[in-house]
């Protein structure tokens, strides 16, 4: 019995390490300037995410495919390291807190590390050590794509009037902004006593009555450090199927029913109790090439359409410039695929 149990506990450690040793294996290496091994292991790493984004397993073609891809980025860092190009920490220190901003828009305020950690392993389902380093790796790639074929980019022309005239009415139909109000919110969390949060908040709500002077105040005592609510601006809400379902139908039935300066009754939303005010509202309107297109901002109809086309004509450039790279790159072939190490 104890020799069986061993030649059992035998065969499952042969099997394991033949296992990792599998995962260790390349399944491809690139040597443009250095002898770099693709292993089974990081190809896996990179079709599992690529498989959690589509839903569904990827076949073996869709995993060449993936390989391809990985093999064209060690090739550009290996010749953007024999050029000499380089990404210093302060560049990639000022993109990542391009990103964080982002966030600021949401959060209205700047993110902590730890939410700026969870918003990253939420997008890309990485740690931060490792999101920074495959930023890196990205940056030293566009940074060398610019470097090689600048010449393609700086060929982008800007579009005509009459490019941005011709487009308008095309899509004409599509540029209407929907009723929308701006408002001003107090809202109470639930917290672990929602109880005791909806105390607090039917209190504010005697206190402010319909005045919104007191609405005002309440606002700013809100944004004490040590207050027991929050409030602030809420921004731009518009009447769609779309918000409604991010706010809720209470929500949006209150904030539209009330008039400008009027102040609502308490609402109770996904995570807290609300108390709102409408500050601005405006009508459903078809937008002309003159308007603004998103409401807070300058940008009209005619920037972003003006915008919109040179992001096409940017893309279309990119696009040649890295086939084009990616050609020269490959020349000769500087690199080796173990096709049976593609099966699993």
């Amino acid at each position: 019995m104890k020799r069986v149990v061993s030649v059992i506990g035998l065969s499952m450690l042969i099997a394991v390490m033949g296992f990792a040793q599998t995962d260790l294996q390349p399944v491809a290496i690139v040597r443009l300037t250095k002898s770099e091994p693709i292993t089974v292991k990081q190809l896996r790493t990179e079709v599992e995410v690529m498989e959690k984004q589509a839903g569904r397993s990827l076949n073996r073609e869709e995993r060449r495919q993936v390989l391809d891809v990985m093999i064209n980025e060690r090739l550009a860092i290996q010749a953007a390291e024999r050029d000499k190009i380089t990404v210093s920490e302060n560049e990639i220190n000022n993109q990542i807190q391009q990103l964080r901003g982002s966030l600021v828009q949401q959060l209205g305020r700047q993110p902590t590390d730890a939410e700026f950690a969870v918003a990253v392993k939420n997008e890309t389902g990485l740690e931060v050590p490792a999101f920074r380093e495959q930023f890196r790796r990205q940056m030293i790639v566009q940074k060398y794509l610019q470097f090689k074929k600048g010449s393609l980019f700086n060929s982008i022309k800007t579009p005509t009037e009459a490019d941005i005239l011709n487009n308008y009415n095309l899509a004409k139909s599509q540029f209407v902004r929907p009723e929308t109000v701006r408002f001003s919110m107090i809202q109470v969390p639930f917290g672990s006593d929602k109880n005791k949060a909806r105390d607090l908040a039917n209190r504010l709500v005697q206190e402010i009555g319909s005045n919104p002077s007191k609405f005002d105040e309440a606002v700013v005592k809100g944004q004490a450090p040590n207050a027991q609510y929050q409030a602030g601006d809420g921004g731009y809400l518009p009447r769609n199927l779309q918000a409604q379902q991010v706010v809720g139908t209470e929500f949006i039935n209150a904030a539209f029913s009330l008039k400008q300066g009027e102040i609502s009754k308490l609402i109770e939303g996904v995570s807290g109790f609300q108390i709102i005010k409408v500050t601005e509202m405006y009508e459903q309107k078809n937008l002309a090439l003159d308007d603004i297109f998103q409401l807070g901002t300058r940008m009209t109809v005619r920037d972003y359409i003006g915008n919109m086309l040179f992001q096409q004509e940017q893309q279309k450039i990119l696009q040649t410039a890295s086939n084009e790279l990616i050609e020269e790159l490959r020349r000769g072939n500087p690199f080796q695929i173990m096709e049976n190490n593609l099966n699993w």
